[in-house]
C-alpha cells in the first residue's frame, strides 16, 4: 500500500467513527428532550422556628425568600410566615412534610429527638462557619 492508501484509510475510519460519535449523541438527545419551562408563577409559604424578622435568624429566612424570587426571574416567590402565623414554631417539619407548607426554615438541632442525624447537619459554636 502506498502513503496515499494509508492516508485514505485512516480519514475513512476517522470519518466513520466521528459519524457514529455525532449519530449517537444525537440519539442520546433525542431520547432525553428538555422539558419546555412553565412560565406559571408559583406562590410558595415557608415558615420559620423564630418570629418574623428575629434579628439574625428570622431576618436570614426573608433573605432566602428574596433570593429565591430573584433568582427564578420571579416566577416562584416565597411569603415568610412567623413561629405560630401557621403552626406552632416546633411543627414546621411536620408542615412540610405533611403538605400543610411547602417550605420550613429552622435549625437541625430542634429535630433532634425525631431524627437523631440532624445533630450532624447543625453547626458547632465557635466553630467552623457556613
Amino acid at each position: 500500500m502506498t502513503t496515499k492508501q494509508t492516508t485514505r484509510k485512516t480519514l475513512g475510519r476517522r470519518e466513520v467513527l466521528a459519524g457514529a460519535a455525532i449519530g449517537g449523541a444525537a440519539a442520546a438527545a433525542a431520547a432525553f428532550p428538555t422539558p419546555a419551562i412553565s412560565q406559571d408563577t408559583m406562590e410558595w409559604r415557608m415558615v420559620t422556628t423564630w418570629p418574623k424578622n428575629f434579628p439574625g435568624l428570622g431576618t436570614g429566612a426573608e433573605l432566602l425568600a428574596s433570593l429565591i424570587g430573584q433568582m427564578s426571574g420571579g416566577r416562584l416567590t416565597v411569603t415568610v410566615y412567623g413561629a405560630g402565623e401557621i403552626v406552632p414554631p416546633f411543627e414546621a417539619i411536620e408542615a412540610v412534610a405533611g403538605g400543610t407548607v411547602e417550605m420550613g426554615h429552622g435549625t437541625p438541632y430542634y429535630w433532634k429527638g425525631k431524627v437523631p442525624a440532624t445533630a450532624f447537619l447543625t453547626s458547632v459554636p465557635f466553630g467552623l462557619t457556613a
